[in-house]
Protein backbone atom coordinates (compact mmCIF):
# COMPACT_ATOMS: atom_id res chain seq x y z
CA UNK A 1 0.00 0.00 0.00
CA UNK A 2 1.23 3.55 -0.54
CA UNK A 3 0.43 4.84 2.42
CA UNK A 4 1.28 8.97 2.01
CA UNK A 5 -1.47 8.30 -0.87
CA UNK A 6 -3.77 6.58 1.17
CA UNK A 7 -3.81 9.18 4.17
CA UNK A 8 -3.96 12.06 1.73
CA UNK A 9 -7.16 9.96 0.36
CA UNK A 10 -8.66 9.61 4.27
CA UNK A 11 -7.67 13.18 4.80
CA UNK A 12 -10.03 13.64 1.68
CA UNK A 13 -12.41 11.54 2.95
CA UNK A 14 -12.98 13.12 6.41
CA UNK A 15 -13.14 16.78 4.81
CA UNK A 16 -16.03 15.57 2.77
CA UNK A 17 -17.57 14.19 5.61
CA UNK A 18 -17.08 17.26 7.92
CA UNK A 19 -19.41 19.48 5.22
CA UNK A 20 -21.84 16.96 5.39
CA UNK A 21 -21.56 16.75 9.24
CA UNK A 22 -20.03 19.90 10.40
CA UNK A 23 -20.90 20.16 14.56
CA UNK A 24 -19.95 16.25 14.15
CA UNK A 25 -16.50 16.62 13.12
CA UNK A 26 -15.70 19.66 14.85
CA UNK A 27 -16.42 18.19 18.16
CA UNK A 28 -14.43 15.38 17.19
CA UNK A 29 -11.53 17.71 16.28
CA UNK A 30 -11.77 19.54 19.59
CA UNK A 31 -12.06 16.32 21.85
CA UNK A 32 -9.18 15.06 19.73
CA UNK A 33 -7.08 18.59 20.20
CA UNK A 34 -8.38 18.29 23.85
CA UNK A 35 -6.59 14.86 24.95
CA UNK A 36 -3.30 15.70 23.51
CA UNK A 37 -2.93 19.05 25.55
CA UNK A 38 -2.34 18.85 29.36
CA UNK A 39 -2.32 15.59 31.28
CA UNK A 40 1.05 13.85 32.57
CA UNK A 41 1.48 12.01 29.21
CA UNK A 42 3.60 13.53 26.81
CA UNK A 43 2.01 13.52 22.62
CA UNK A 44 4.38 10.63 21.58
CA UNK A 45 3.43 8.56 24.98
CA UNK A 46 -0.47 9.67 24.19
CA UNK A 47 0.16 8.66 19.82
CA UNK A 48 1.43 5.19 20.99
CA UNK A 49 -1.50 4.38 23.10
CA UNK A 50 -3.62 5.60 20.04
CA UNK A 51 -1.80 3.31 17.87
CA UNK A 52 -2.14 0.30 20.18
CA UNK A 53 -5.80 0.57 19.94
CA UNK A 54 -5.94 1.33 16.00
CA UNK A 55 -4.16 -1.97 15.47
CA UNK A 56 -6.06 -3.93 18.20
CA UNK A 57 -9.28 -2.78 16.54
CA UNK A 58 -8.04 -3.15 13.49
CA UNK A 59 -8.45 0.25 11.67
CA UNK A 60 -5.99 1.16 9.13
CA UNK A 61 -6.80 4.69 8.74
CA UNK A 62 -6.10 5.36 12.25
CA UNK A 63 -3.11 3.11 12.17
CA UNK A 64 -1.65 5.62 9.68
CA UNK A 65 -2.56 8.73 10.93
CA UNK A 66 -1.31 7.77 14.42
CA UNK A 67 1.95 7.02 13.08
CA UNK A 68 2.23 9.98 10.90
CA UNK A 69 1.78 11.80 14.05
CA UNK A 70 4.39 9.11 15.86
CA UNK A 71 6.95 10.72 13.13
CA UNK A 72 6.16 13.98 13.71
CA UNK A 73 6.56 13.54 17.63
CA UNK A 74 10.10 12.59 17.35
CA UNK A 75 9.39 8.36 18.10
CA UNK A 76 12.05 6.21 16.89
CA UNK A 77 11.47 2.89 15.35
CA UNK A 78 12.89 0.68 18.32
CA UNK A 79 9.96 2.91 20.41
CA UNK A 80 7.32 2.05 17.39
CA UNK A 81 8.58 -1.78 17.49
CA UNK A 82 8.17 -2.06 21.61
CA UNK A 83 4.19 -0.89 21.05
CA UNK A 84 4.24 -3.20 18.55
CA UNK A 85 5.30 -5.92 20.48
CA UNK A 86 3.01 -5.00 22.81
CA UNK A 87 -0.12 -4.58 20.76
CA UNK A 88 0.41 -8.69 19.33
CA UNK A 89 0.99 -9.41 23.13
CA UNK A 90 -2.36 -7.83 23.65
CA UNK A 91 -4.02 -9.04 20.36
CA UNK A 92 -2.93 -11.94 19.11
CA UNK A 93 -2.64 -13.14 15.57
CA UNK A 94 -4.69 -10.65 14.25
CA UNK A 95 -2.90 -7.71 15.90
CA UNK A 96 0.45 -9.42 14.30
CA UNK A 97 -1.43 -8.79 10.61
CA UNK A 98 -1.83 -4.89 11.48
CA UNK A 99 0.62 -4.51 13.02
CA UNK A 100 3.09 -5.44 9.98
CA UNK A 101 1.34 -2.74 8.45
CA UNK A 102 1.85 -0.22 11.04
CA UNK A 103 5.80 -0.70 10.29
CA UNK A 104 5.23 -0.65 6.75
CA UNK A 105 3.24 2.89 7.03
CA UNK A 106 6.40 3.60 9.16
CA UNK A 107 9.25 3.01 6.67
CA UNK A 108 7.42 4.38 3.89
CA UNK A 109 6.55 7.58 5.93
CA UNK A 110 10.12 7.89 7.31
CA UNK A 111 11.94 7.20 3.87
CA UNK A 112 9.53 10.67 2.40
Amino acid sequence: MDYPAFIAETRDKSRALAKTIPDTMKGFGTLSMAVKQGGVLGVKEKEFVALGIAIGVRCEPCIAFHVEALIKAGATREELGDVLAMAIQMGGGPAVMYAGKALDCWDQLSAA
